[in-house]
């Protein structure tokens, strides 16, 4: 009798954890935008993004005037000239137009987000792993333009406003300062890029040049590497993501509360099969 009594309970018990399970568990990585300059403060639709930016036009972290400035030679976003070595060729500025877009529209960066103590930014990205073409094609396209420094982050002489070679450096081709493509993704910007041996289309780096007609392929990278970041090393290699996910899914209460329910209506758990019990 006391176990009949119990069954109604138990019931009723089980739908509200399924109920509080099926309730998904947002996560704080992803589609986000970092704490900088000119990023909203979340992202959403942005319908008239500029030229090389709109490929983010469904999802972005940038506005239309950002996307706008970002194209400009003399960009008010941060007074940085790329013409500090003379005028840069058309085919390379192209690269670090869409190295722009990428970091202000970008929303599929969370997993990499690091904290900064900067005047300008809270947040800055570290170690996002870009795609082995990207790096490239943007060496190979930028190899016999001119620069007079290896980390454009800083160092520069700003006495003017915007700027200019330091005192006693000298203009030298990219492919000197920059000797492999590595060399360029790593530390033209402090390490926020990664040389990925990885390819367009594999998932596991991100495209800052996508067609988006198909699709925005980082979404998938970014869930990826969001699912390894939560994970141990020994989950990484032998758990799928989906099913990881899957059982991450499940609220505290769920995992606590689930034994007592078994217990007190053990029919359910003949006809459950619960993988991990």
């Amino acid at each position: 009798p006391g176990l009949a009594a119990g069954m109604p309970a138990a019931l009723a018990l089980l739908v509200l954890l399924a109920a509080d399970a099926a309730v998904p568990e947002k996560n704080p990585l992803l589609s986000v935008c970092m704490d900088a300059k000119h990023h909203k403060g979340e992202p959403g639709p942005e319908g008239k993004l500029h030229q090389q930016c709109s490929p983010w036009k469904d999802n972005a972290c940038c506005t239309a005037n950002t996307s706008l400035e970002a194209h400009k030679d003399q960009s008010n976003l941060y007074n940085f000239n790329w013409n500090h070595c003379g005028v840069m060729p058309p085919k390379c500025k192209r690269h670090f137009i869409q190295d722009t877009c990428l970091y202000e529209c970008s929303p599929n960066l969370g997993p990499w987000i690091d904290q900064v103590d900067s005047s300008w930014r809270r947040e800055r990205i570290l170690h996002v792993p870009l795609c082995k073409e990207d790096c490239e094609e943007w060496w190979k396209d930028c190899k016999d333009a001119l620069t007079c420094k290896e980390n454009w982050h800083k160092g520069w002489n700003w006495s003017t406003g915007t700027n200019r070679c330091p005192w006693g450096s000298m203009c030298r081709p990219f492919s000197e300062v920059f000797p492999r493509p590595k060399d360029l993704c790593e530390k033209i910007w402090s390490n926020s890029y990664r040389y990925s041996p990885e390819r367009r289309g594999s998932g596991r780096c991100i495209q800052m040049w996508f067609d988006p007609a198909q699709g925005n392929p980082n979404v998938v990278v970014a869930k990826y590497y969001a699912w390894k970041k939560r994970s141990s090393p020994a989950q990484v290699d032998n758990v799928a993501p989906e099913r990881d996910q899957a059982v991450r899914a499940l609220p505290r209460s769920v995992l606590v509360l689930l034994p007592l329910a078994l217990v007190l209506f053990p029919e359910v758990a003949g006809g459950c099969g619960v993988p991990w019990m």
